[in-house]
């Protein structure tokens, strides 16, 4: 496609509409800029860095494990190192949209592994997808256990309802064989019929327990901000914000807002979570160009590529649901 279609243009605008709406409604409308700060004041904000940066490391190391296992695995034995080099690189990108990064990502790893993008794309998407199923079972595990039942959750029970009719059309869509031939379709047929279910198991447990620590970290860096939040009630709504968090923008600012105070506006007043996830989206930009001056040379050759490729007219389509910071 070429770089001046109406298509390609249409990305490059879509994160900035998105990011200057929701930040207009939230900044013009929604609430009062001068409450923002009134609601810092009684944040403990030493305290809410420190589980911030807990964060983002642990999210960094993490994702950055299992996709590099996953490509090792299923593609090619690569160096970890290698792999974490390419992700570091990217995230330099992270900081002004995360599908480029993620767009970066995808195309660093198969030059460094010498396959096609489809492919790794293909292998880069089973993180995604066993993220996607503990997030699924974690909100519906909660769900009948929180405050007010059915009737005082609807947004996490529409999430929970959405969420088993897409698990329930991959399944089918795999036990039907439409998978396979859209796998043969694209010439990647031979390699996604040798992955098994079974092999997955390990990047399921790892997601499990990472999920644990996420509820536990965001809880923590909550309180550290003056709100405590309902334990049950983060691990059903955590998945609703990767969700929000998955639309393109500029460094989630204005969509983060828009969620956290939707999500939990019962635990504390809007501006406060307004400021909360401000901060937290400050925190994160910071430490995206941190992450990413450490591989600074790495992500200046994917830059030089994502052009190449976009001046070759070469698209890169990343995942759907992009590795967001945690929310």
């Amino acid at each position: 496609m070429s770089p001046t279609t109406p298509g390609h243009i249409l990305r490059r605008l879509l994160p900035w509409a998105i990011s200057a709406g929701a930040l207009g409604y939230v900044f013009g409308y929604a609430i009062d800029w001068e409450a923002i700060p009134e609601a810092t004041e009684r944040a403990n904000l030493p305290l809410f860095f420190f589980f911030t940066f807990l964060d983002k490391a642990a999210f960094f190391l993490v994702w950055g494990f299992l996709q590099a296992e996953v490509i090792r695995r299923f593609v090619e034995p690569v160096s970890m190192r290698s792999v974490f080099e390419v992700k570091g690189g990217s995230e330099l990108l992270r900081t002004v949209n995360h599908s480029l990064a993620d767009a970066a990502f995808l195309l660093g790893v198969a030059q460094l592994v010498r396959a096609r993008v489809a492919t790794v794309v293909i292998v880069a998407t089973i993180p995604f997808g066993c993220h996607f199923l503990v997030l699924l079972l974690q909100a519906t595990a909660s769900l009948p256990f929180l405050a007010g039942g059915l009737a005082a959750n609807r947004d996490v029970a529409i999430g929970v309802g959405v969420g088993w009719v897409v698990a329930l059309g991959i399944f089918t869509a795999s036990r039907l064989g439409l998978w396979q031939r859209a796998a043969d379709a694209s010439g990647i047929g031979s390699w996604w019929g040798r992955v098994r279910l079974i092999e997955l198991a390990p990047f399921v447990g790892w997601f499990v327990l990472f999920t644990c620590f996420d509820v536990w970290v965001q809880g923590m860096a909550s309180r550290a901000f003056g709100v405590e939040i309902d334990w049950l009630a983060l691990a059903s709504r955590i998945p609703l914000l990767y969700v929000a968090l998955s639309l393109p923008s500029l460094g989630n600012f204005g969509t983060r807002e828009i969620a956290w105070a939707q999500c939990f506006s019962e635990y504390a007043e809007r501006e406060t979570l307004v400021a909360y996830a401000l901060w937290t989206n400050g925190a994160f930009l910071v430490l995206h160009v941190a992450i990413g001056i450490l591989f600074l040379g790495r992500a200046v050759r994917l830059v030089r590529e994502l052009r190449r490729a976009r001046a070759d007219g070469e698209t890169v389509r990343p995942p759907l649901l992009h590795d967001a910071v945690d929310p």
